[in-house]
């Protein structure tokens, strides 16, 4: 008699834990069909900016991965005719959102064909002001976690209004478009500000030395300098003003994220720049596991996996709704391994991202404390 019923227990607790088992597999596939999405990454793997699009690449893989999304790589050929056919790429993967993006020839003549698809775009790198204008007047699902152009001018003057307003100020570009316009733009908003500078001047570019240049600066009495160039021409600016014993405090922009060679960059040398995101507390957990697959989390790495993280919790707010994207996308904060994201009513990031970082040994730092 205890034989028998011990046996009908064995069995209903089987049926039980069966049916348990079944009920937790199907809560479980059910969750997780909910919370996978389709995502697109657009990025060059060949010619002159295979690098970047690696880097774009190993991002979104990694986040992906650990979303537990399905990820469709299209390569980018950074031409316009190119446009269409990563857009039809996108449509046929069913992507919900598609990241990267390189380029802005690639958006140019892709985002008319993902408007129709409903399928928004998010770049990590273009910061062409004219293309977000004719999305927004055409109503293309573009969206940029990228500064737009004009963004390093306003931090810029905003820093030397605020650090460098009592100083004898110098202004020198290179010469170069991007320079030029760049140091134009920040001399508008710092006399605006009341700032006249004490020295203004465009120099040759790639010289081996700028001692004249310094001299000049200093007989002018400037011993601050906002240099619209690249680090290389920085550098060497650096280096002739301390062989010539001149304490000139210098910054530059964005073009400063560059190679330390072949002339070092001086401890000192600032520079208006994008953050280092690999040293913020957000990005620790996912650039250990970056480093322990020997990627370094540089460069477009990280916006990329933070990208897809902004694509991944948008899809699991919104689901099947494609319409819904958008305003999900514009109405939310996202949290991602570059700090919490958020975009304006025109697409844009809400919040300039480039900072005031400061050269030391091998790489930029947040600047140390003023003191007294």
């Amino acid at each position: 008699m205890c034989g028998h019923s011990d046996t009908f227990r064995d069995r209903m607790t089987i049926r039980y834990l069966l049916r348990a088992s079944l009920l937790a597999g199907l809560l479980a596939s059910s969750a997780g069909s909910a919370s996978a999405a389709v995502l697109g990454v657009v990025a060059p793997r060949s010619g002159p900016y295979a690098a970047l699009g690696l880097q774009i690449l190993q991002g979104a893989r990694a986040a992906a991965e650990a979303g537990g999304d399905t990820l469709v790589e299209i390569d980018e050929s950074c031409e316009e005719s190119g446009g269409a056919a990563v857009a039809k790429a996108l449509v046929d993967a069913k992507a919900g959102v598609a990241i990267g993006f390189l380029c802005v020839e690639t958006l140019t003549t892709a985002l008319p064909q993902l408007k129709a698809a409903q399928i928004p775009a998010i770049t990590v790198s273009v910061r062409s002001k004219i293309l977000m204008e004719d999305a927004e007047r055409n109503g293309w699902p573009f969206f940029r976690m990228a500064p737009v152009e004009g963004a390093e001018a306003d931090k810029a003057a905003s820093i030397l209004l605020d650090i460098w307003k009592a100083e004898p100020i110098g202004l020198i570009d290179d010469g170069t478009i991007y320079g030029r316009e760049l140091t134009a733009a920040v001399r508008q908003k710092i006399e605006a500000g009341g700032i006249t500078p004490v020295f203004t001047d465009t120099f040759r570019p790639g010289q081996e030395q700028q001692v004249a240049l310094v001299r000049r600066l200093a007989k002018a009495g400037a011993t601050h300098v906002f240099i619209g160039g690249d680090r290389t021409d920085v550098a060497i600016i650096a280096r002739d003003a301390a062989s010539e014993n001149l304490p000139l405090m210098m910054m530059g922009g964005d073009t400063m994220r560059a190679a330390n060679r072949p002339v070092p960059l001086r401890d000192g040398v600032l520079a208006v720049t994008m953050p280092d995101y690999a040293g913020r507390p957000e990005a620790a957990a996912a650039a250990g596991a970056l480093r322990a697959q020997s990627i370094e989390p540089e460069g477009y790495v990280l916006p990329a996996y933070a990208a897809a993280q902004v694509a991944h919790q948008a899809l699991a707010k919104t689901g099947d709704n494609k319409a819904a994207l958008p305003a999900s996308l514009t109405g939310d904060i996202f949290t991602t391994v570059v700090g919490p994201v958020d975009f304006d009513a025109s697409h844009e990031l809400a919040h300039n991202p480039l900072t005031l970082l400061d050269w030391r040994g091998t790489d930029f730092v947040p600047p140390r404390p003023a003191t007294d």
